[in-house]
This record gives C-alpha cells, sequence and structure tokens, in this order.
C-alpha cells in the first residue's frame, strides 16, 4: 500500500524532523567522519584495510535496493551542510552534462581503490574505527582545517552551481546509490518511492520550490515520471503539495 497525503496536513513536522536529524549528522561530524569520508577509504585501501567508511557504503549500496537515495536526504552530512546554505543558493543545477560529471568522479575513485588494495595485497583487515583517535576523527588542527577546506568548497560548488551542486557533480557515493535503485526498478520489489496523481496538481509549483535537489517536480508530476535518479526521497514535494498530489510510501510500481 501506498501512503497518501491529505490535503493541508500539519506536513513541516516531517520536514522539521528531517532536518534537526541532519543538523545533528553534521555537527556530529568530529565522532562520524571516519565512517563516511571517501578519503578515509582511500586512506585505509592504501593500507589494505577495510575502514569504517567502506563498510557503511557497503551498506548503503546494499539498503539502496530498497530505499533509494534516503541516505542523503535524512542522513548525509554533506547534504546537511549544503542544506544549511541553501539560503544562500536561490538557483538550480541545470540538467546536462554537470550531473553526468558524477559518475565519472565515481569512477575513477572506485578505480583508484581497486589498485591501492591490490596494491596493498588485497583487503588484509577490517578496522571500523579506523583513522579515529580517543573516538574522534577529528581530533587535531590540521584535520579540522582540511576538513574545514573541503566544505569550503562544497559550499562554493552549491554556490556556482546551484542547491546542492556539489550532490549533483561530485559526489563519489551518489551513482552506486543509483545503481542500486536501478536494480530495484528492473526487479519491481517493494521499495520506498514517490508517486503522483496529475490530476489533482494545481500547478502551484510547491514542490519544486521545497526540493532541496532542485529539481522540477512540478514537470515530474505532469508527466507522471516521479523516479529520478538525483530524487533524494526527502518528500519535501509530497509535504508541501496542498492538494496531496504527490504520495510518499511503499509500492511495486
Amino acid at each position: 500500500m501506498t501512503e497518501t497525503n491529505e490535503p493541508n496536513m500539519n506536513v513541516s513536522s516531517r520536514q522539521n524532523i528531517r532536518k534537526w536529524i541532519l543538523v545533528l549528522s553534521f555537527f556530529l561530524l568530529p565522532v562520524t567522519l571516519a565512517f563516511i569520508s571517501p578519503i578515509i577509504i582511500v586512506m585505509g585501501a592504501a593500507q589494505g584495510i577495510a575502514t569504517g567508511s567502506m563498510l557503511l557504503i557497503i551498506a548503503n549500496f546494499i539498503l539502496s535496493l530498497v530505499v533509494a537515495r534516503l541516505w542523503c536526504g535524512w542522513l548525509c552530512p554533506m547534504g546537511a551542510w549544503q542544506e544549511i546554505c541553501s539560503p544562500l543558493v536561490k538557483h538550480t543545477v541545470q540538467d546536462g552534462w554537470r550531473n553526468a560529471i558524477k559518475y565519472g568522479v565515481s569512477a575513477l575513485w572506485l578505480a583508484l581503490l581497486a589498485y591501492l588494495f591490490i596494491s596493498a595485497g588485497g583487503i588484509r583487515a577490517i578496522d571500523p574505527f579506523f583513522a579515529m583517535e580517543n573516538g574522534l576523527a577529528i581530533n587535531s588542527l590540521p584535520t579540522l582545517v582540511v576538513v574545514a577546506v573541503i566544505f569550503a568548497i562544497m559550499f562554493i560548488v552549491a554556490y556556482l552551481a546551484g542547491r546542492r551542486g556539489f550532490c549533483h557533480m561530485f559526489c563519489p557515493v551518489a551513482p552506486l546509490l543509483v545503481v542500486g535503485r536501478k536494480i530495484r526498478n528492473s526487479f519491481r520489489w517493494p521499495a520506498l518511492q514517490l508517486s503522483a496523481d496529475s490530476s489533482l496538481c494545481i500547478d502551484c509549483k510547491k514542490c519544486s520550490k521545497q526540493c532541496p535537489m532542485g529539481l522540477d517536480v512540478n514537470g515530474m508530476v505532469r508527466k507522471g515520471e516521479m523516479e529520478n535518479p538525483d530524487c533524494i526521497l526527502c518528500a519535501s514535494c509530497a509535504d508541501a503539495c496542498p492538494k496531496g498530489a504527490i504520495a510518499y510510501g511503499w509500492n511495486k510500481n
């Protein structure tokens, strides 16, 4: 069964919860960075170590077979940072080559990981707490400076390219979750998804305005095509719709 949204319900509560979770994930970075950083995976691969971040990405890929890019919309600190900065970003990422960059980035990153693991003699150890000291991943001023520079670059990319520009263009993990979703769509097992009833749409375009990824949700509703590789299933569009035209839930379709 698919969960449907009633018009004029208190739609802000779910999004408030989502945003607070994202803010919390961002402020927990001193602890969680070791579990989410693609760079730390590379550091571990050079030593033949499967790090906590590698294990988490594998888990996210498996989960994407059911919940697609829910991680991106609800838990990712990098996404959280871009949403925190979103009031300063007024435009959206244009469709086309910009959205394709991340696939090349991901391919190069995976190739580098394979090369490093092969050079190190394969996976020789598993260390979930790799790069952590006294329970912290950000444990020195130089590390803090590096992280600050990375987040500054992420903001600049988003400011220049559009909402969540780094997610659109450079995230090496996003393509893995897209592949997971493509696999699910091929087999059609039950999964979290969005659907829409275009007959209820009044073209207010609130759904598009509220989409943190800057997608043309109104156009997607009108076409009846809610599947989009850049959709992070945050349900902002479903919660913004005053007529309940967009449904958020589980289905086989």
